[in-house]
C-alpha cells in the first residue's frame, strides 16, 4: 500500500466526515487504485448500504489521491480540482455498509488543465458501480 489512512488525510483536500477512501493501493501513469473500508456511521450509509452519492464521491476523492500522491511524490503543491461533469454512470448494486470497496481510476485523457476520467468500483471482484468525470485542474 502506497498510502495508509493517516497518509490518505494529507494527500487530500477533504476533512471528516467526507473522506471517501482510506487507503492508496497503487498508482501509476495511467492507473490508480484507492480503498474504503465502509462503516456504517458514514455520513453516505442508509439503511444498510452506501449510497450512490458516496459512490460518486469515492470517484473523485479518488482522483484528488492521486493527485495529492503525485504532487507529494514530485515535491510540488497539488492542481486543486473541480468537477466538471458526471456522465455514463451505471450502479449495478449499492455497496453493504461493512464492505470494502475498491475503486480503480483510469486516465482516459488530460487536455491542458482538463482531467478526463472512468472511475470503477469494486467490492471483490463484483463491479459496483462505474462512471466517467471531467475534472477542470486550477
Amino acid at each position: 500500500m502506497l498510502a495508509d489512512s493517516n497518509k490518505v488525510i494529507e494527500l487530500i483536500p477533504q476533512k471528516h466526515p467526507m473522506v471517501m477512501v482510506d487507503g492508496l493501493i497503487s498508482s501509476d501513469e495511467t492507473t490508480t487504485i484507492s480503498k474504503l473500508s465502509i462503516i456504517e456511521t458514514n455520513i453516505f450509509c442508509s439503511d444498510g448500504h452506501f449510497q450512490v452519492p458516496g459512490l460518486l464521491e469515492n470517484i473523485a476523492q479518488t482522483a484528488a489521491l492521486r493527485s495529492g500522491y503525485e504532487a507529494w511524490k514530485n515535491k510540488v503543491i497539488p492542481k486543486i480540482g473541480f468537477l466538471g461533469s458526471i456522465k455514463n454512470v451505471s450502479i449495478m448494486k449499492l455497496p453493504a455498509d461493512k464492505d470494502i470497496l475498491l475503486t480503480k481510476l483510469t486516465i482516459m485523457n488530460l487536455l491542458t488543465d482538463v482531467l478526463i476520467i472512468k472511475g470503477e468500483i469494486f467490492v471483490e471482484n463484483t463491479l459496483m458501480a462505474q462512471g466517467e468525470m471531467n475534472i477542470f485542474l486550477q
